[in-house]
């Protein structure tokens, strides 16, 4: 799979991590054959000490490797020094990150004290984002790269002579005007904003760099990942990848977006640090981030996968396989849901509690739809040889073992699919790295034409849902987000995960890979010692009160650093702007300011009607 079009990582049917570069960050080194790193960050206020030291311990004995701390003035900064050497009196050397917005003044003090300073390249030494539409001429820009790297030089060197690593992390939504200006607030923009700093790191042979790209749109974060990972592989730049969903969310909602995104690069071998971002207590992010990256190292030493060396998609654009409709199902119809009965009956089942309905129930060797219309599910010979299905509306069942070994002997099956007009595909696969199978034979489709609809199956045996949300959302979550799939089913052995939860968690894979929306998407970050009011009761509170709104998509954000930009595509945003305040926004446009936090829920209620949003709840 080396088409150098789309060379972004070695091998797209092979688990294998990529070898970057070996970053020393405080004597826990990352990148390079070191285990994939797991990060969390401090909600506690820096200039608390003794509060601080409690919870990096309480963080470090759940299996944090790295703990990041909000640095938002020179107080904070020169307390980092009291904090590292609290926690090395007490045992602990778990490796300090300062995390810094604005104030290059802030990086140069932490540089001295900590382990690695993360900075973001749209608001460091380019001027916060004002979402204005300077135009700059290729002569201006050349000179405003220079000013950047006559400031950041001279940084560099502080890094180096205190031995201290550098993230580069840079935000959907958080790039700078002149960034903007030339490549919008894409992609491609965001690979560029950290594309131009590395170039100056490597013109000064500073290799201490860690780099992230993040946004709260897993479709965005992912192409954007696999651009950067493309464009450094053309200069030669093997810097380590830190991965994460920033805003994911809480509860299930930030388990199955994290998994998705995160999953998906995983899974191409490409990351070596994990940040899960849950509006939760942070030590709540780190068993999350464990199980993740212990699934998809369950990917190792698979089974070996075959697939053409054409019909790859662009790995960086989105665009759905194209499909014949059949019922509901392929063509510009929304992916649908086979929820798995069991040995239950349909009957049993109605009415189906809550508004996520499935679309279609699976049935022992049948699918039924919500009236109890059946329809059969045959094998690959069935299908070929029983004149009497010819005709027939049908699924067949297969993987891709047995249908390559089926081809090989019968390639007159190739004719009959192409021909085909009401047949579905349910399609699972028993390898260890299910993700990657699955793709290839997606491929195989591609290389035949064959446009039939594909429903992706896949059964487990978990005791736990949060395992099976994390398992069943890396295995689905890449497929979907590169618009392979026509519709989901998971099964599960065990009883104790319910009917209910089963179906929820196909509804949660599709909305989190962008597929098939069916309630509202709250875009809320896991707070920082920034955040001035309780962020998990806030979501709770505002989930609770516009869960109906499922056409909407609302912003929860601490502070003004997640507030405007990196709310991304959000309708509605609720944003910490100082204490026991907040900002109402529509899209990017603060239109109530200071509003009393306690009058703020009502205010935004108020604000969504007034631009006709607003549904009342139904009974």
């Amino acid at each position: 799979m080396k088409d150098r079009n789309f060379n972004y990582i070695k091998d797209l049917t092979r688990y294998e991590r990529q070898k970057t570069w070996d970053v020393n960050i405080g004597g826990v080194p990352v990148g390079g054959n070191n285990p994939i790193r797991i990060q969390t960050m401090t909600d506690t206020d820096t200039s608390d000490t003794e509060a601080i030291v409690e919870q990096i311990i309480r963080l470090i004995k759940a299996g944090a490797d790295y703990v990041r701390v909000t640095v938002k003035s020179i107080a904070d900064a020169g307390n980092l020094k009291n904090i590292k050497n609290k926690l090395a009196e007490r045992g602990y050397k778990t490796p300090l990150i300062a995390d810094i917005h604005f104030n290059p003044r802030l990086a140069e003090i932490a540089a001295k004290s900590i382990s690695k300073v993360r900075i973001n390249p749209g608001n460091f030494y380019d001027k916060r984002a004002q979402f204005i539409n300077k135009i700059y001429s290729d002569e201006e820009y050349k000179q405003e790269l220079h000013k950047i790297e006559d400031q950041f030089i001279p940084f560099l060197k502080i890094l180096k002579e205190n031995n201290t690593a550098l993230r580069i992390g840079t935000n959907h939504g958080s790039l700078s005007d002149r960034v903007m200006s030339r490549f919008g607030d894409t992609p491609s923009g965001m690979v560029e904003s950290v594309m131009e700093f590395l170039r100056i790191c490597k013109k000064v042979d500073f290799n201490d760099v860690v780099i992230s790209i993040k946004s709260s749109n897993t479709r965005v974060m992912v192409y954007t990942v696999r651009l950067l990972n493309y464009k450094m592989r053309l200069e030669d730049l093997k810097y380590p990848l830190h991965l994460g969903v920033t805003e994911a969310g809480e509860g299930e909602d930030g388990r199955i977006k994290s998994a998705v995104g995160i999953g998906a690069l995983l899974a191409d071998g490409i990351g070596d640090t994990v940040r899960v971002s849950l509006t939760e207590r942070p030590v709540r992010e780190i068993p999350v981030a464990l199980k993740l990256v212990n699934h998809v190292r369950s990917y190792e030493n698979h089974e070996a996968i075959t697939a053409p060396l054409i019909a790859q998609p662009n790995p960086f654009e989105y665009e759905r396989r194209s499909t014949r409709p059949v019922l509901n199902m392929g063509g510009e119809e929304l992916p649908v849901v086979v929820a798995d009965l069991g040995d239950r009956s349909l009957q049993e089942m109605i009415p189906i509690r809550g508004k996520l309905i499935p679309d279609y129930f699976l049935s022992g060797n049948k699918i039924l739809d919500i009236h109890g219309e059946e329809y059969p599910i045959i094998t690959l010979e069935e299908y070929l040889f029983e004149s009497t299905r010819w005709g027939r509306m049908k699924f067949i069942r297969t993987n891709k073992m047995e249908f390559d070994r089926f081809m090989d002997r019968h390639p007159e099956i190739i004719t009959k699919l192409k021909q085909t007009r009401k047949t579905v595909l349910i399609l699972e696969s028993f390898n260890k790295n299910p993700m990657a199978e699955l793709r290839a034979f997606f491929m195989s489709l591609e290389t035949h034409i064959w446009k039939v609809p594909v429903i992706l199956y896949r059964r487990y045996n978990e005791e736990t849902l949060e395992d099976l949300q994390i398992k069943a959302s890396v295995d689905f979550g890449g497929l979907f987000l590169d618009g392979y799939g026509d519709g989901i089913c998971v099964s599960n052995d065990s009883d104790i995960i319910t009917f209910t939860e089963l179906k929820d968690l196909s509804f949660g894979i599709l909305q989190a890979s962008r597929m098939r929306t069916t309630k509202t998407e709250f875009i809320s970050c896991p707070g920082c010692g920034r955040t001035l009011f309780n962020l998990h009761e806030t979501t709770l509170k505002i989930k609770a009160h516009f869960k109906h709104l499922d056409h909407l998509k609302i912003g929860i954000m601490g502070c003004v650093v997640n507030g405007p930009g990196e709310m991304g595509d959000s309708d509605y945003g609720f944003v910490g702007a100082g204490n026991n305040r907040v900002n109402l926004y529509k899209g990017l446009k603060p239109i109530k300011r200071n509003i009393p936090y306690e009058d703020a829920v009502e205010e935004l209620e108020l604000l969504i009607r007034e631009n006709g949003d607003w549904q009342d709840p139904e009974d």
